[in-house]
């Protein structure tokens, strides 16, 4: 058999004859390869799924069927380059950016209350050429990771580092809710309260900061009328089936319709002309529509299963930091999935929160697939593996530090 790659025999490294990735990939942990296809399956069902709910649509509105299926490979493409920069450089630069990177990304959740694009009466886009970029997507990795190097040092920075970046958080999610954007923002605002627990703050702080974030939710409820009516027709759509409780009611017909076993790939109905935003955020009933009860079952046991591992690999970590990334990249990607499912199973009121890595966005993915290679990178850090710092032979290194001196 030929070998993978040549060892020293001084020191019981092994340099792998593929340069191209960052940890030779016959080093990394079970965790990091199980977690790897993983994300490649999901990438790859998304793009499955997202193609079948969209083909009827892109070709009324587009004159090509595949319209946005091309669009979404191309920002899958770049996307995987995201996740290997997150896989490829280490945690610690990751860190040291993150506080710019979320003041930067603040800035923009500014700019588009300013001169942002309008859609459905939400300014959430910042339209620069043919792109458009909506910054509170791509702001939720950096928001782990600040909230991960601000926590895990909680008790040992000084106050006024703790009220500045407080105050950064706050005014963050404030302007997110400002755009108005409640769903992110409660999602952000989970996060980071998940993080702060974990890092293991009183728990009479994180109740307190539980019932503020409970108070400011019902006050963005009652004083913006959108939000007050999606929560109204969410607890009886049928009540106004035809006007506001219509996009809940064709969610769940196209659920109900998919039975057990699914209508087949490919063949919802729903999708054609009732279901609306079929390829954001309710692809989800589209996808249950097409595989049934027994598909959505297999689909919450695989996000089980993912978050399982994620918490393995935050179990795995060395630090307090790398484990509270860990934890927040988990937590982002499933709770975010979670969510979404609810959303458009009526367990939840109306949001406008993406299936990560299947609902249509190069934004969405952008973010999900660097989340993604940020818990990856916690995982080879976790085993002891830097690029260019290959894992030593356990057994010669134990063999060699045994050996007599002289």
């Amino acid at each position: 058999m030929r070998p993978r790659g040549r060892q020293d025999s001084n020191t019981g490294t092994t340099t792998s004859k593929r340069p191209w990735l960052p940890v030779p990939f016959e080093q990394w942990p079970a965790e990091a390869r199980l977690l790897l296809g993983m994300i490649a399956l999901w990438s790859l069902i998304g793009l499955a799924i997202l193609g079948s709910a969209s083909w009827w649509v892109a070709a009324r509105e587009m004159g090509d069927a595949t319209y946005y299926l091309k669009r979404q490979a191309i920002w899958m493409l770049a996307s995987w380059g995201l996740l290997y920069a997150g896989v490829s450089i280490n945690l610690r630069r990751w860190l040291r950016l993150a506080g710019p990177a979320l003041l930067v990304g603040t800035v923009l959740v500014a700019l588009t209350l300013v001169i942002g694009s309008t859609v459905n009466g939400a300014s959430r886009w910042l339209v620069i050429g043919p792109i458009q970029i909506q910054p509170t997507e791509l702001i939720k990795p950096f928001l782990v990771l600040q909230g991960a190097a601000l926590f895990s040092h909680w008790g040992r920075i000084s106050s006024d580092q703790k009220v500045i970046w407080l105050g950064v958080f706050a005014v963050t999610l404030g302007l997110i809710l400002k755009q108005p954007n409640l769903s992110t923002a409660s999602l952000c605002g989970i996060l980071l309260w998940l993080t702060a627990l974990a890092s293991g703050l009183p728990l009479w702080a994180m109740l307190g900061t539980a019932g503020a974030g409970l108070a400011v939710a019902i006050g963005s409820i009652s004083i913006n009328e959108y939000q007050r009516i999606r929560v109204t027709s969410f607890l009886d759509p049928w009540k106004d089936a035809q006007g506001d409780g219509y996009q809940l009611v064709q969610s769940l017909l196209a659920i109900g319709s998919g039975g057990l076993w699914g209508e087949g790939f490919g063949l919802s109905t729903q999708k054609l002309q009732y279901l609306p935003i079929q390829s954001t955020d309710f692809i989800f009933a589209v996808f249950a529509e097409e595989f049934g009860y027994v598909g959505s079952l297999l689909l919450l046991v695989f996000l089980l299963l993912f978050g399982f591992v994620g918490l393995r690999v935050a179990l795995s970590c060395r630090s307090n930091q790398q484990r509270l990334v860990a934890i927040g990249c988990t937590t982002l990607l499933v709770g975010q999935s979670i969510l979404n499912i609810a959303v458009a199973s009526g367990a939840m009121p109306t949001t406008g929160l993406p299936l990560p890595m299947i609902s249509y966005g190069g934004n969405s993915l952008l973010s999900s697939l660097l989340t993604a290679g940020l818990l990856l990178r916690c995982s080879l850090e976790g085993a002891g593996l830097e690029p260019g710092k290959p894992r030593r032979n356990r057994r010669l290194q134990a063999r060699q530090e045994t050996m007599p001196i002289g």
